[in-house]
């Protein structure tokens, strides 16, 4: 990579203490010309599925670079930390399934290695910290344009942990498929790609609640839910100046049926 180093950042620290800011510290310290985006610092406690996808639908759109995703309720075990590298960019992280969608988005994975060079690490790794201590400090000398062979031995592709992949189905009124996320505004993504809303009809209804087929939330009425392709392609349900997440009661992991009838 060459021109301004750039390291983008995805946790699920969030904002009430110091972690953020150490991993910054940390990136500034050994790389002080990066410049570092914070995608988010909010993805819920421990859910790498929801980290993965917020990854995933964001490294497309930024700067060829960094991307370090810390998600990593198995922090201080077994599990390795490992850097990717993809046509677009580098990611850093727990070997849990939160780097891999974020890899395919960046056109596949072209090399992997585990991260265990002392070299590249804090002096002290603490089994509780490895944002700050392993993966803050890889990320920074990868920027800096260290080769990725510097920061430990090949790992086969193959062996990297993914998540298991989301239910998605078709049934004969339409398809049912796995929640992947709820957003901010209680929108309710699902993993079915947008294409599948083409074979239903304008009146529809998700999870036995009737529905309109749109294209954006201003298609229905208000307090009415409308099912749309969101702007990651994919099957999403909101309501109209409304929560579709209350109304629906569903949550992250849970099938939601879309049917004509």
């Amino acid at each position: 990579m060459t021109g301004t180093p750039w390291v983008s950042l995805t946790t699920d620290y969030g904002l009430a203490d110091g972690f953020v800011a150490a991993c910054h510290g940390v990136v500034a310290r050994i790389a002080p010309a990066a410049r570092v985006i914070d995608v988010t610092h909010l993805v819920p406690p421990g859910d790498v599925r929801r980290g993965a996808t917020v990854l995933a639908q964001t490294v497309p759109y930024l700067p060829a670079g960094v991307h370090v995703a810390v998600v990593d309720p198995g922090v201080g075990t077994d599990r390795r930390g490992v850097a990717l590298a993809a046509p677009g960019g580098l990611l850093v992280g727990p070997d849990n399934g939160l780097l891999l969608d974020a890899a395919d988005a960046l056109g596949g994975i072209t090399g992997a290695v585990e991260l265990t060079n002392p070299e590249w690490l804090a002096p002290r790794v603490s089994r509780t910290f490895h944002g700050r201590d392993v993966f803050a400090p890889v990320a920074a000398r990868l920027a800096l344009g260290a080769p990725l062979a510097g920061a430990g031995p090949a790992v086969d592709p193959a062996t990297l942990v993914r998540l298991p992949t989301p239910v998605v189905r078709r049934t004969g009124a339409g398809f049912a498929a796995e929640v992947l996320a709820v957003d901010h505004f209680g929108n309710v993504q699902l993993a079915a790609p947008g294409g599948l809303l083409d074979q239903l009809p304008e009146r529809i209804r998700v999870g036995g609640r009737p529905a309109v087929r749109g294209r954006t939330f201003g298609d229905a009425a208000v307090g009415d839910l409308v099912v749309h392709v969101d702007s990651a392609g994919l099957v999403a349900v909101a309501v109209r100046d409304g929560r579709a997440v209350d109304l629906l009661a569903v949550r992250p992991g849970d099938v939601l049926s879309v049917t004509d009838q």
